[in-house]
């Protein structure tokens, strides 16, 4: 894991890496917050050259910090429909669903959007989708290990199986002739969101209850899967909170 706001948010959770990388020279006085708070966790940063951190990291983004730590592993779809079934939580479930989205750095800011929005899980297809790598941890500034990722072998079928569950499948469209602001987030609700370019496939728009879409005022037919995802959960929270 890389990047400063992913590894304070490691270890604020209580959750110490293994080892920890800091950038000698000058980096490594302006971490020194961070240093200390490793330390505090019982962790001694070791000092190494950038040449040595940026091989690691693939370039310059690891922001002079490194953290060796567990892997993100995704929960199975198991896990997710007893958890709907069993929900623990005063608020109804709000749920994330990524169809086809393969970039690791907007799966990252979707986590992120997830977990400042409150939702209660965000779930992906097997196949199609971004690793939870480091960059996807880097980006999502900690909401990678907050959110609970739930890895689906067929999304179509996932999706029947939250409509029995009593969940209100949302799925965004560019032809949908109903605006997202229009649709009810109130209750118990997953929003699926789908690639850039592609939409959502042919299946997935199937299994949805209602299709909506963004209303766009501009020249651009569409915006970023990650800031269509930020928009559409935080509507949800808007309703929720009314």
């Amino acid at each position: 894991m890389f990047g400063v706001h992913a590894v304070e948010a490691l270890l604020a959770r209580g959750e110490p890496p293994r080892e920890l990388w800091v950038q000698e020279g000058a980096a490594e006085r302006r971490l020194e917050a961070l240093v200390a708070q490793a330390r505090a966790a019982g962790v001694s940063p070791l000092a190494r050259p950038r040449e040595v951190l940026d091989d690691l990291a693939g370039g310059g983004a690891h922001q002079g910090v490194i953290a060796f730590c567990s892997p993100l592993v995704a929960q199975d779809e198991a896990a997710l429909y007893f958890q709907l079934e069993a929900w623990p939580f005063t608020a109804p479930p709000l749920l994330l669903v990524l169809d086809g989205v393969t970039d690791v750095h907007n799966l990252g800011a979707c986590l992120r959007s997830a977990d400042a929005a409150g939702a209660h899980g965000v779930i992906v297809p097997k196949d199609k989708s971004a690793p939870l790598n480091a960059t996807v941890r880097k980006v999502a500034c900690g909401a990678a290990e907050s959110v609970p990722v739930y890895q689906v072998t067929n999304l179509a079928r996932a999706l029947a199986r939250l409509k029995t569950l009593d969940v209100w499948v949302i799925g965004t469209a560019g032809e949908a002739e109903e605006s997202l602001f229009a649709a009810d987030f109130s209750g118990p609700v997953a929003l699926v969101m789908g690639a850039e370019g592609k939409g959502l496939r042919r299946l997935t728009r199937e299994a949805c209850d209602h299709l909506v879409k963004l209303p766009m005022a501009g020249a651009v037919s569409s915006l970023n899967v990650s800031v269509a995802t930020g928009i559409g959960l935080f509507e949800a929270v808007r309703q929720r909170r009314r």
